[in-house]
């Protein structure tokens, strides 16, 4: 997450303190609250002690869920501190190693973007939504502010819509559309005017990028509960009572994905999916005083390992690998209409 508070309502070198504290007790999760720390960092501005932490996460790359994230971080803030050929030097693998995920895209383009290299910046978001958007039904949740920034950016060119345009336009909820939201028309015809209005603006545009850049990594809203078989199989042996809840390993994965395409046609977005242990659920039992056996549990553990950043999205990339573990391709696997009877 990148946090946009402003400085002067959090102590910001405080909060990464305490989220570097937080990875010590939880190393499994890491990641996620070490990518927070290193934004409260930049946000204090002590930029080097950000790029200290990008670089420690660095130097475990093998063991990243996206490296490619923490990459494109490091790059801009590295660039915003005069360290300009490194930032264009990281940014420049990063586009060639061409990552399956919207976040590393968003973020590379936006520092581009901010520098004014906005035919750069635009040619990073046309090439990450040409690698995650082409014959793909419907832009999953996390592709939006690719789109978004596109569109933006193309505003700020003079670009015509094109068909990606179009469909960002459809995809954006606020009351103000994109096309007025971007027009760089009126914000350049307030600055000689009235420079509180266009600084009022610049709040606002500053306030929606902080609102897509903080969509790309923010705790899911509504994250289903998987548990592998050999998990299953011990925790309904452990704690029969649960046994009501999960007939079978094959219900219970037939289940998820019903339960997560119906939340979807429902218009619930960013949804994902955690995977439980035992031993994990037992120490959460045990941390909330209830017993393991009372199924009211399962559903705060699940948000539990969520707000934790233990949540994968879904559905799945195109090609991707499907949640359940099996080794199929999504598409192949629960992601097909009609699901094989035996998974």
């Amino acid at each position: 997450m990148r946090p946009d508070t402003p400085a002067e309502n959090v102590d910001h070198t405080a909060e990464a303190a305490r989220l570097e504290r937080t990875a010590g007790l939880y190393p499994e999760d890491a990641e996620p609250l070490l990518l927070q720390a290193a934004a409260h960092l930049e946000l204090s501005g002590d930029r080097p002690a950000a790029s200290t932490l990008y670089d420690r996460l660095l130097s475990s790359v093998d063991t990243l869920d996206n490296p490619h994230l923490v990459r494109a971080l490091k790059a801009s803030n590295l660039w915003e501190y005069g360290h300009e050929a490194e930032a264009r030097a990281i940014i420049e693998g990063i586009r060639a190693a061409a990552p399956r995920d919207a976040a590393p895209w968003v973020i590379v383009a936006e520092s581009l973007e901010s520098h004014d290299e906005l035919e750069a910046a635009e040619a990073a978001f046309t090439e990450g939504a040409r690698l995650l958007l082409t014959d793909v039904p419907e832009p999953p949740y996390s592709t939006h502010p690719l789109l978004f920034g596109r569109h933006r950016v193309r505003r700020m060119l003079g670009a015509p819509h094109d068909e990606w345009d179009l469909l960002a336009d459809t995809l954006h909820s606020s009351p103000v559309s994109l096309d007025e939201l971007h027009d760089p028309k009126r914000v350049w015809s307030l600055g000689s005017d009235n420079p509180a209005e266009l600084e009022a603006e610049i709040s606002r545009l500053r306030a929606e990028l902080g609102t897509y850049r903080e969509a790309l990594s923010r705790p899911f809203p509504v994250a289903v509960l998987h548990w592998p078989a050999s998990e299953l199989a011990e925790l309904v042996t452990a704690y029969p009572t649960l046994s009501a809840d999960y007939p079978s390993h094959e219900e219970h994965l037939a289940t998820i994905e019903a339960s997560l395409r119906e939340l979807a046609a429902s218009g619930t977005a960013n949804l994902g999916i955690v995977t439980g242990t035992v031993p994990s659920y037992e120490a959460f039992a045990a941390s909330e005083g209830v017993s393991p056996g009372d199924g009211d549990l399962l559903p705060q553990y699940a948000t539990t390992l969520a707000a934790r950043g233990r949540a994968v999205a879904w559905p799945p990339q195109r090609g991707a690998g499907c949640w359940c573990g099996s080794g199929g391709a999504y598409e192949g696997c629960h992601g097909s209409t009609q699901p094989a009877a035996a998974l």
